[in-house]
């Protein structure tokens, strides 16, 4: 099974930490607490942490890890952790030899928990990734090797008020790149609403709400001062100046930019497949489109949503009982129940086939999954969270006015070289 030492696994340093930390995002998971307690597992009782403490005893995703323990032939632990709390536990029980048997965890914290030797691969837990969409694994892998397989997705798109087009005279259907995207926030605006608002927070929100404007603009995130880089970070710009975005997008959280295109009063809201309950109760008509690419298509959004891995352990005997639970929890019938509960898009075409004949209404964020990309993509690993942090610094600068959309991004890659 895994060859791993735990020397190489104790070399868990402070920058690693550091990363976690930054890496580390709340785009589709609850918020609370959990406690681990003690970990020592007899050999009949398996360990499951989670970034889930909304769900409690009694909860299907409790139910559903009971059962899968029992048809394992085991007794399943779980704790659920706010995702912070989960990836700092994750690294300090890797330094004692304690790690959960089963971690489901945040898919930009893997390849980081992959590369401190933390995680087996796939290839040694010999979990089958085979029917997962290669773009959603891609932010579990690392350095040519596999580390777990996606529970489900989520990803963003934009939202719109069905009422505020119809009143500003805007087909939605023309809406295809980001000249008619403008040329249909300008109506809005001259109809007397408002256009279009987002998070451009100065956190891992605001780069992962910037990064399907980024992307769709043919930028890569190995080179932030592209010209592609400059045009995407111009067009959010312009539209703060030309009052098509309210200033308020400098504080927004994903939660407070949701309250905004709430009121009913803007055009558009950039969210997540985690907004769809308050969706139904918003009291307008509303739909959904991807985010548009700057010249047409499908831009590629960030894919958030948690993988099931694997932590290396001291017993490799456990393995093999480990790889059933996790198997079990990620079949083609329980991702479909846990991805409706979780409002993610599952990781197969086969289960997302089921949920858009379930709901034909899921088909735009299928679209927007398929066309989704791992923030730790393109082998960026540990490298992510400090292109990530400078990016946002980007956007902030640039859309508070202090610096041009040149000179911010251009001090963004000086400052990740």
């Amino acid at each position: 099974m895994n060859s791993f030492s735990f020397s190489r696994r104790r070399r868990l340093t402070a920058a690693a930490l550091t990363a976690l930390a930054v890496a580390t995002t709340a785009t589709a998971c609850g918020s609370g607490s959990g406690s681990a307690g003690s970990e020592a597992a007899d050999s009949g009782t398996y360990t499951v942490w989670d970034p889930y403490p909304q769900f409690a005893k009694g909860s299907a995703w409790v139910k559903l890890l009971d059962a899968c323990g029992a048809e394992a032939g085991v007794k399943i632990k779980r704790t659920g952790f706010d995702t912070s709390d989960l990836t700092n536990k994750t690294l300090l029980a890797a330094q004692q030899d304690n790690s959960p048997d089963v971690l489901v965890v945040d898919n930009p914290v893997v390849s980081t928990l992959a590369e401190a030797g933390v995680l087996t691969t796939t290839d040694d837990n010999k979990l089958d990734t085979s029917a997962v969409d290669p773009n959603l694994l891609a932010a579990g892998q690392s350095g040519g090797k596999t580390y777990g397989t996606p529970i489900g997705a989520n990803t963003l798109a934009l939202y719109y008020n069905k009422e505020v087009l119809k009143a500003a005279g805007v087909d939605i259907a023309s809406v295809k790149d980001w000249p008619s995207l403008t040329a249909a926030l300008a109506k809005v605006k001259k109809a007397g609403k408002k256009g279009i608002t987002f998070s451009a927070i100065g956190t891992e929100e605001g780069s992962f709400q910037f990064l399907p404007w980024f992307w769709g603009s043919g930028a890569k995130l190995t080179a932030l001062d592209s010209p592609e880089a400059v045009s995407a970070l111009t067009l959010w710009k312009d539209w703060l100046a030309d009052g098509y975005a309210p200033n308020s997008v400098l504080n927004n959280t994903q939660t407070t930019s949701w309250q905004e295109f709430a009121t009913g009063d803007y055009a558009f809201g950039e969210n997540g497949t985690w907004q769809l309950a308050n969706a139904a109760k918003a009291g307008f008509d509303y739909g959904v489109i991807p985010v548009p690419g700057a010249d047409g298509g499908n831009a590629a959004a960030p894919t958030g949503g948690e993988f099931v891995t694997l932590p290396v352990q001291g017993d490799t005997g456990r393995y093999a009982t480990t790889q059933k639970i996790a198997t079990c929890l990620t079949s083609t019938q329980n991702l479909y129940d846990t991805d409706a509960t979780l409002s993610y898009v599952a990781p197969t075409t086969e289960v997302q086939d089921k949920q858009v004949a379930a709901d034909p209404g899921l088909k735009t964020w299928v679209d927007a999954v398929k066309a989704a990309k791992g923030r730790t993509s393109d082998d960026l690993g540990t490298k992510y969270p400090k292109i990530s942090e400078q990016l946002w610094k980007a956007v902030q600068s640039a859309l508070s006015g202090s610096k041009s959309p040149e000179d911010a991004l251009s001090a963004a890659q000086s400052a990740v070289k």
